[in-house]
């Protein structure tokens, strides 16, 4: 009991700090003049893609200028700077749906949050995460469900540095049954020259291509320009999300 008294003592006094950097207290919240009236698509930016863009410019800025931080308090004051430049609607509007502008397919490493990476807000991000980012059945789906019901026009498949997924598939270790089915399909298109990099870009491609081959319905909305898809890599060091 003590360890998490303390832990939620730190946990308030670094909220606390980083509100107090922001002019975010009790005494100033809501004191900006009232909005016009706010709908769930508030927020959505003309050009999705260069809305992820610039996301990820403020994370990658902030996560490098971390980097040079040398306690958790300062490290996490710099972090919430980048919340600066960000639309977030209220709670009384998300209540009502939702209306992501972009739908990311990435995978459950616990270093890669799209919403973080891209600094986005509840509503702007559409996200289906398994290890590897393979296009397994469900994955396929839920992106059907995000292209046709939620109007999402841009799907971004997103590996990256130091994955496990991959980097078992490319080793010979034995694996339980599931692992063994997880990461067969990217074992399908690996190339044994590559380095863990080269088959991470690799297996994000494959998964891109298999999306349009395995669903009619994404394959229509590309023929008839209502949706793109691309293909990225997280630098897990560096912040910075690449287009490959």
């Amino acid at each position: 009991m003590l360890e998490r008294s303390v832990s939620i003592r730190r946990r308030s006094f670094l909220l606390g700090s980083g509100l107090t950097a922001l002019g975010l207290t009790g005494d100033n919240l809501g004191a900006s003049p009232v909005a016009a009236e706010e709908t769930l698509r508030s927020c959505r930016p003309d050009d999705p893609l260069e809305a992820l863009k610039n996301g990820n410019d403020r994370f990658a800025a902030a996560w490098q200028n971390k980097n040079r931080a040398s306690t958790p308090q300062d490290r996490a004051q710099v972090m919430a700077s980048m919340w600066l430049d960000h639309c977030f609607l209220p709670s009384s509007v998300l209540d009502t749906g939702q209306a992501p502008w972009a739908t990311i397919l990435t995978c459950a490493d616990s270093r890669v949050s799209p919403e973080w990476v891209f600094d986005a807000a509840p509503s702007d991000l559409f996200v289906i995460r398994s290890a590897g980012n393979t296009a397994f059945d469900e994955a396929v789906a839920s992106i059907e469900y995000s292209v046709e019901v939620l109007k999402t026009q841009l799907i971004m498949v997103m590996g990256h540095s130091s994955c496990g997924a991959v980097d078992a598939a490319r080793r010979s270790e034995p694996l339980s049954p599931l692992l063994e089915r997880l990461v067969g399909p990217i074992r399908s298109c690996l190339n044994a020259e590559d380095d863990l990099e080269a088959s991470v870009k690799s297996n994000a491609w494959n998964t891109a291509q298999q999306l349009t081959e395995k669903s009619d319905l994404i394959g229509k909305a590309i023929t008839e320009n209502k949706l793109q898809i691309v293909v990225s890599y997280f630098n897990i060091s560096n912040g910075v999300v690449s287009l490959i």
